[in-house]
């Protein structure tokens, strides 16, 4: 079967259509290419990874897979909403989006346990496929395999960790407290009054736009046909097919696997799907370390900061990421100095002989469910999936979710 465009062009029909070019529709184009399926790989922007995959944490972090779905978070966004530079900022006027969301997420307060669990497990099998596709396809990505510091500067929120850890105990991850003596000697950079520390070996840490862009080339190879700078328009169930509209071409699929982030919600409603993700803000800052005295004063091992929700990430030798906070903001794109701010102080007060003159700022919009586990899987319609709303967790997720889904989609294409 054949679709012609508006200009008499022949689209030809058939195949996987991923809609987004971020983590997780190229790890999804890429499971689905190795197993031999037609993919057709579609993304608004002229390269792949270019919003919520451009500049995130870096951090591929098992150790942070605990829900947010518990009081504390509560307490704690009520708490800060008159703070403009609060880790978490609960913007106060609602919006019917907003407000569903939040009571869906209220709804799965009861699943915090074993959906921190089951996050863990999902966080440790990502792993072993992300490792293997970076060596199969010589991806470099300035990959640094020295683990994640967890560190508290008080007793309760130490306590709490210890909780936290036999959750992720259950789902297969073994962190260990350490004394602050024991930080100093994991992480000899890092200054500042602390109480005490969690450490992950078995974390890492890497460049995901590197990373992405890299898999992106590897999907080439694999003969996946990428659109670049084709906005999807509009979705159409048509005889057990999916059609998609990108400006004046239309093309019928025999599946398509939404991984458009924050997008994925308008166009899982046109499927008749409802898959609730809320775009949640995160920014971040990319300090180049230009000078012999501010390389040498930058941390080596990854680090995230319960009181300040900071996380840190040694990028090669010349880049320190440093990321963080939480926006409920609906859709917004707009970098706020007084948002950027306290990451450039926390670098100063943490690792004070690091030059912070040359700080790239950056956000993006965390695509994320109110269960804080991603939708994988079928949609109610023959050939509709789902590889979406992985909040601040898709760059640890997305391999495990790829090959979750790439299964299912070519188990059905066989058949």
């Amino acid at each position: 079967m054949e679709v012609l465009a508006p200009d008499g062009r022949v689209l030809q029909a058939g195949g996987v259509a991923v809609l987004g070019g971020g983590i997780t529709g190229v790890t999804t184009a890429y499971a689905l290419a190795k197993r031999g399926v037609d993919v057709t790989l579609i993304e608004r922007h002229r390269y792949a990874a270019m919003e919520t995959s451009y500049a995130n944490g870096g951090q591929l972090s098992a150790s942070h897979a605990e829900v947010w779905n518990h009081k504390a978070t509560i307490v704690n966004a009520l708490k800060w909403m008159a703070r403009r530079d609060a880790p978490l900022l609960l913007h106060p006027w609602p919006s019917w989006h907003k407000l569903s969301w939040f009571a869906e997420f209220l709804a799965a307060m009861p699943d915090y346990e074993r959906n921190t669990i089951a996050t863990a497990r999902m966080a440790i099998a990502a792993r072993e496929h992300l490792f293997a596709w970076a060596q199969a396809e010589n991806i470099a990505f300035d990959h640094r395999r020295a683990g994640i510091l967890h560190v508290y500067r008080e007793r309760a929120g130490f306590e709490r960790a210890a909780r936290v850890s036999r959750l992720l105990a259950q789902g297969g991850l073994q962190r260990r407290p350490v004394t602050l003596a024991e930080m100093r000697a994991i992480e000899p950079a890092l200054q500042g009054d602390f109480y005490g520390g969690y450490y992950t070996d078995s974390d890492s840490t890497g460049d995901i736009h590197k990373f992405t862009s890299g898999l992106a080339d590897a999907c080439v190879r694999l003969g996946v046909a990428c659109r670049y700078g084709a906005q999807v328009t509009a979705l159409a169930r048509e005889g057990g097919k999916v059609r998609v509209a990108t400006g004046e071409d239309s093309t019928v699929f025999d599946a398509v696997v939404v991984c458009a982030g924050t997008a994925s919600r308008a166009l899982a409603a046109s499927l008749g799907d409802h898959v609730n993700v809320y775009p949640v803000k995160g920014y971040s800052i990319t300090v180049q370390l230009d000078d012999a005295a501010s390389r040498a004063a930058a941390p080596s091992v990854s680090l995230l900061d319960d009181a300040t929700k900071l996380v840190s990430s040694r990028l090669g030798e010349d880049r320190l990421r440093v990321a963080g906070t939480a926006e409920f903001n609906g859709i917004d794109y707009d970098i706020r100095a007084d948002r950027i701010r306290p990451l450039v102080q926390w670098v100063e007060q943490c690792f004070p002989g690091i030059n912070t003159r040359q700080a790239i700022p950056w956000a993006g919009l965390r695509p994320m469910l109110p269960a804080m586990l991603p939708k994988v899987g079928p949609g109610k319609a023959p050939g509709v999936y789902y590889n979406t709303g992985h909040g601040h967790l898709g760059w640890t997720l997305a391999a495990a979710t790829a090959e979750l889904v790439a299964q299912q989609v070519a188990a059905v294409a066989r058949d």
